[in-house]
């Protein structure tokens, strides 16, 4: 396969909470970071903590029922398909199609996401160029 070159970065750690836990799993984790979850006002079931250290967002997701809480993490690229590619040399499984972004496994099942860039100038800043 050839590789395409582009750059990636491990962005975002996102708190996936289902409905009956995520207001004191959104209460608990304002507090322990200091920071207010600001919620998205075009998305309910999204809320912010915000930018921590060069620039690595914490964001709060409300799941649907039966999803159990659980962290996961986005890797943001500007070449969603190559990153894919990437990953699943390396071990990873492709999971989910989400139409704009993938959905996949680790080789030991943890899902993270793989998708567009997030973070703007961090991004700039921190991503790694792929040959």
């Amino acid at each position: 396969m050839l590789s395409v070159p582009h750059r990636s970065r491990l962005s975002i750690l996102l708190l996936d909470l289902p409905p009956e836990h995520h207001v004191a799993g959104t209460d608990f984790w304002a507090g322990a970071t200091g920071r207010s979850a600001d919620p998205d006002h075009t998305d309910e079931k999204w809320a912010s903590l915000g930018s921590f250290a060069d620039g690595w967002h914490v964001e709060i997701q409300r799941t649907g029922e039966g999803t159990p809480p659980r962290w996961h993490v986005d890797i943001e690229t500007d070449d969603i398909p190559a990153e894919v590619a990437r990953l699943e040399a390396l071990g990873a499984k492709r999971h989910k199609d989400m139409g704009a972004f993938w959905q996949m496994l680790d080789p030991a099942g943890l899902i993270f996401c793989v998708v567009g860039i997030q973070t703007g100038e961090a991004f700039d800043r921190h991503a790694v160029t792929w040959p």
